[in-house]
């Protein structure tokens, strides 16, 4: 079974507690000398302890404050500072907060651990570890009961881990371990470590590593620099564990790894040589070299955790005659899994003028029409998919009647297909659409129009020509709608932003997807409240790769409007060992740089992706809406339409149309 507790800043373990009101029990019974009236007070507080240990901190919390209620002086502290803990378990700050208030800070004994530990549990979850350390550290250097010393210790560690130090918090947990007898308090204690191993940095890891004289401590860091540096998943990851195990066989996080679901045996087979597939010459170079950078980076970081050398082949797609020519050479070479082509036209030629002898991932669809011969996947940042992420969205965060704004051409009615089919599935409707022209700043008929807001000035201009006389008029826009589906690039998104509020609109939500965010150096002001799906890569980058956009910034200027690319590069690498047989169609979901990846049965990769929201003219990250409603696997119908011809891909929106 997978362990998926939280990260140990915010939910700390019951340990300390059950301990500490077991003993008080103890000394309960040795001073009271067996009274009827001290029973129920015993029988509670027992049930307090169950409960706890169970996970019910809330119930805990409340027998504990119930008791306290009753109770007086020292005892009604005590057992409204054990109230305070439960109820930090149980995530509610707003009970902890009242009732620690409520209590005077103690000058020693029992209570003074209690209060400092629940004070420092507080400071953590306020993210500020040196405060935290400035009330335990010194109890660290008094005299304590095991009880008391085994909350403090793991405190101590958790606020280790939150200040960059993870060599010092992994060696106070693994000094804790050595304390503990009962097997599933070992357990909790291996699950605080490795969680605060998981919240590190990579490189932090790495180098504490290094330095590590104790066995097991290096142990433990090694595994989590490679567990965070993978996400833990992908070749890297899978192969990485197989190394270390070999070096680390008696390892206690052997433990951790039994209970994770990692692949071993013949499962870890990967291809010994990729071939690339991809326009290094023509109108689409840059978009090709782009996605070759990014493959290369996912490369460069997770062949180090291969067993066997493995090799990587970039074939020129115009260079070498055509996708069909380009394919039959990569395999003539030894080729074991492609990855390309990129351009339509060419994923096209591929799946019908050959078979499949090898497997491909080509990075674009086929035609809804074209069936796919086996061994052929399609992998996509495909704009149809992000219109259906914005239906997604908009249903998640309950809005059910929509209005569209999308450029009068075939990309924009590619768009709105595919927002209006995902939008009517999920339950919502599409009230009204409006197309705008391209290439104008004036997007003012359009917008008055989809607002009803011509129909509000011809009711004034007949109310003004039978009064006489002049009035005060305000136009009202059309109340029935939820939010606005806009299909924009930045310049196009920037301007109708700004208008939308001019006529009177500016407090319906704006859903945009990837193109409306340009990456071009320009101000976004005028796109704040609006809210854009987009690759994690750019918005939201979780910690593996969290260093790379902006490496591939400093080294490729240039390709910075095309850092979507970046990401699909990297994602089309792991992508190709996680195809690569015998995992063949039973792929997982991957967390991956483009968004979280999942393979539909015919052969198509698509994506959940990251939102963000503009605010003060940048884009800031918002939690995840498959987390808020549930995400549809339901395929949004789907036109590819025809390619706009003689553009370069210099911008995402532009490569977006063309590929």
């Amino acid at each position: 079974m997978k362990r998926t507790q939280p990260h140990p800043a915010r939910k700390f373990t019951a340990l300390a507690s059950y301990a500490l009101a077991l003993s008080a029990l103890l000394v309960l019974s040795g001073c009271a000398g067996g009274g009827i009236g001290s029973l129920p007070s015993l029988d509670s507080e027992g049930r307090a302890l169950r409960a706890a240990k169970d996970g019910e901190y809330s119930q805990a919390a409340s027998i504990y404050i119930g008791l306290a209620g009753d109770a007086s002086g020292s005892e009604r502290d005590r057992l409204t500072l054990l109230a305070v803990e439960q109820w930090l378990h149980a995530g509610d700050i707003r009970r902890a907060t009242t009732a620690f208030d409520s209590v005077t800070k103690p000058s020693a004994g029992e209570n003074y651990w209690l209060w400092s530990a629940n004070k420092a549990a507080f400071e953590l979850k306020r993210q500020d570890p040196d405060a935290a350390l400035a009330i335990i550290e010194p109890l660290s250097r008094e005299a304590l009961p095991q009880s008391a010393r085994l909350r403090i210790e793991g405190l101590r560690a958790d606020a280790w881990f939150m200040k960059g130090d993870p060599a010092r918090a992994t060696g106070l947990l693994v000094q804790r371990q050595s304390w503990l007898s009962d097997e599933r308090e070992r357990e909790q204690n291996e699950d605080r470590l490795w969680r605060g191993l998981l919240g590190s940095n990579a490189q932090d890891l790495r180098s504490a590593a290094d330095a590590a004289s104790n066995s097991e401590v290096r142990g433990w860091l090694t595994l989590g620099a490679l567990a965070t540096s993978t996400g833990q998943q992908g070749m890297g990851w899978s192969n990485g564990v197989q190394s270390w195990r070999k070096v680390y066989p008696r390892h206690p996080a052997n433990t951790i790894l039994d209970s994770l679901d990692i692949p071993g045996g013949s499962e870890l087979d990967y291809p010994r040589q990729l071939a690339l597939l991809l326009p290094l010459s023509g109108s689409a170079a840059s978009a090709g070299q782009a996605i070759q950078n990014g493959f290369f980076g996912a490369y460069f970081a997770s062949a180090g955790g291969l067993d066997d050398r493995q090799t990587v082949r970039v074939y020129d797609v115009n260079a070498e005659g055509g996708a069909s020519a380009a394919y039959a050479t990569a395999v003539a070479d030894g080729a074991e899994f492609v990855v390309g082509p990129l351009l339509r036209q060419n994923v096209a030629e591929l799946a019908n003028d050959i078979l499949v002898p090898v497997p491909v991932l080509t990075l674009n669809y086929l035609a809804d029409s074209t069936l796919a011969p086996p061994g052929l996947y399609q992998f996509s940042l495909a704009p149809e998919d992000e219109a259906a992420a914005v239906a997604q969205r908009a249903i998640a965060d309950g809005h059910q009647y929509a209005l569209a704004l999308i450029p009068d051409n075939n990309f924009g009615r590619r768009l709105f297909a595919s927002f209006a089919s995902q939008f009517e599935a999920l339950g919502g409707t599409v009230l009204d659409s409006r197309s705008y022209a391209t290439g104008t700043p004036d997007f003012s008929n359009a917008i008055e129009d989809l607002m009803s807001l011509t129909g509000s000035v011809k009711r004034y201009q007949r109310l003004r020509a039978n009064i006489g006389g002049p009035l005060q008029f305000d136009p009202r826009r059309r109340q029935d709608a939820d939010f606005i589906f806009l299909a924009a690039d930045a310049p196009a998104g920037r301007l109708i932003s700004a208008q939308l509020k001019f006529h009177y609109s500016g407090d319906l939500p704006v859903y945009a997807t990837s193109s409306i965010y340009a990456l071009d150096g320009r101000s976004d002001n005028d796109l704040n409240g609006v809210r854009f799906a987009d690759a994690p890569w750019l918005i939201d980058p979780q910690q593996w790769i969290s260093e790379l956009p902006a490496t591939f910034d400093k080294y490729w200027p240039e390709q910075r409007r095309l850092a979507r690319l970046h990401a699909m590069g990297y994602d089309a690498y792991h992508l190709a060992g996680l195809l690569f047989a015998p995992h063949g169609a039973t792929i997982r979901e991957f967390n991956g740089a483009t968004g979280r990846l999942y393979l539909n049965p015919d052969g198509r990769i698509h994506r959940y992706l990251a939102w963000a929201e503009f605010k003060r003219g940048k884009p800031v990250a918002l939690p995840d809406g498959a987390a808020l409603a549930g995400q549809s696997d339901q395929e949004s119908s789907r036109s590819n339409g025809d390619t706009d011809a003689g553009m370069r891909p210099d911008s995402w929106n532009e490569a977006q149309q063309e590929l």
